[in-house]
């Protein structure tokens, strides 16, 4: 493998005390074994790319570290976003001890021996700052060892993770930390990242002195997709395979060759996307409806998992105003059943395309709703005498469909003043259709049907 000589300030130089890392010797790391982005981490806030919100001048994060005013703290946000970073930054700003577990790696032991650690520096005088990484996968009885610890001060909690707070953490957890969201690093400042680590000759690839254009610097950082350390994994790999210290599109076409969107299968990017996708259906927004879809199939989620939910989309917000939405769906569904990938998924995108340019209607779902509730609240109510069944004589003989009037035989098919629900639930009314698509038509039939029923009952 080809790449620079590296030298400089060694890692550990600049990092926490006690940052757990191995005494030099026989398994020691060296810095050239390291990778690109590991080498490049940044060693003071100003170094940090992106997260200005929380990190820039004058911000409130950033003016508790430089003051040594720490907080226990849950950072929330996608990898390559610089979580590890910060909780590094806060434990050397702190001059504290610092401890990273991960709960990918560690048990319920793991946690106990690190918090054993902790006291034993709180004892001394001393500060301890506990990283855990993923503390999302971490279960209730696992999160709850930190909370007393936590709140006597022993440790300065760190959790980092990919996935919802509120869903991923308990709330004993959360109540005695603040959730600090970061964001996905944009192009421009991914590639502000790239430039430094190719001048930089100490820690990144400034001894290469590299030739790459702007324009495959900002390939690399959209390929990245706001994952610094991806970035800078994709320079390393262009830097290795770089003829003549050139990296030209060649280089970056076998690189970038596998892009993959960022992506989070049943995670928190899954349901924020298709959120996005049935939201744009409902706001009949046809483009914004076939890119959420695209970006999901992109994702890798199951095109069948999609073809369902458009079918849900078709019956709850499309509805009586145009029906053959939900034929659609359903032909869409078969289409790829028998199609597969990826001419099925051209199925999809027509389907999408026509819920949302379809007029919408949510009143049988509406109306579904409130004869369940009505159902809730009524309790069992009694059918009325007149439309129950009678087969035998005994039940003729109780009054069993007494009065019933078989609409057939009435003036205009139908018995206007026959009653047909619950006597408590008498004239309620559920369904109450829009007055778009068919449903307008719908919509003035059946006001006429109950102005003709409401006379026929004051008679």
């Amino acid at each position: 493998m080809r790449g620079p000589a590296r030298r400089g300030m060694p890692y550990h130089a600049w990092m926490p005390r006690n940052i757990m890392t191995p005494t030099p010797g026989l398994f020691a790391e060296p810095d050239a074994l390291k990778p690109l982005a590991e080498r490049m981490r940044p060693r003071s806030l100003d170094e940090i790319v992106g997260q200005q919100r929380l990190v820039g001048a004058d911000k409130a994060l950033r003016r508790a570290l430089e003051a040594g005013k720490i907080h226990s703290m849950v950072l929330w946000g996608p990898p390559g976003c610089g979580k590890t970073t910060l909780a590094l930054l806060v434990a050397r700003y702190a001059d504290a001890d610092f401890r990273a577990i991960s709960a990918v790696l560690s048990g319920l032991p793991d946690v106990r021996k690190a918090l054993a650690e902790a006291e034993v520096n709180f004892a001394q005088g001393r500060r301890t700052v506990l990283f855990v990484d993923e503390v999302h996968r971490f279960n209730k009885t696992q999160q709850d060892a930190f909370l007393p610890h936590i709140e006597k001060g022993v440790i300065i909690f760190i959790g980092a993770t990919t996935e919802n707070p509120s869903f991923e953490l308990n709330s004993a957890l959360l109540s005695r930390c603040r959730v600090h969201v970061l964001e996905p690093i944009s192009t421009d400042d991914i590639v502000a990242a790239l430039k430094r680590a190719l001048s930089d000759s100490e820690r990144g690839l400034g001894e290469l002195q590299l030739q790459v254009s702007d324009a495959s610097l900002e390939s690399i950082a959209q390929a990245a997709d706001g994952d610094v350390r991806r970035a800078l994994t994709l320079l390393e790999i262009a830097a290795e395979l770089a003829e003549n210290n050139r990296i030209d599109d060649t280089t970056l076409t076998q690189v970038l060759a596998d892009r993959t969107r960022r992506f989070d299968k049943m995670g928190e990017q899954f349901y924020d996307q298709i959120s996005a996708l049935h939201k744009s259906v409902r706001s009949s927004d046809p483009d914004a409806a076939v890119y959420w879809l695209c970006r999901m199939l992109d994702g890798g989620v199951d095109p069948l998992y999609l073809a369902r939910r458009m079918t849900r989309m078709a019956v709850e917000d499309v509805g009586l105003a145009e029906p053959r939405a939900w034929r659609m769906a359903l032909d869409a569904w078969d289409t790829y059943e028998r199609l597969g990938s990826p001419e099925g998924e051209l199925g999809l995108a027509q389907l999408a395309i026509w819920l949302a340019i379809s007029p919408k209607s949510n009143a049988a779902y509406m109306a579904y709703n409130k004869a369940r509730a009505a159902i809730r609240e009524g309790g069992t109510l009694e059918v009325p005498m007149h439309l129950r069944n009678a087969p035998t004589k005994l039940m003729k003989g109780l009054g069993y469909g007494k009065g019933y009037q078989y609409d057939h035989d009435a003036e205009g098919g139908i018995a206007l003043d026959q009653q047909c629900l619950p006597d408590a639930l008498a004239g309620s009314v559920f369904y109450e259709p829009v007055d778009r698509g068919l449903e307008l038509q719908l919509r003035e039939k059946l006001l006429a049907l109950r102005a003709a029923r409401e006379k026929a009952r004051s008679k």
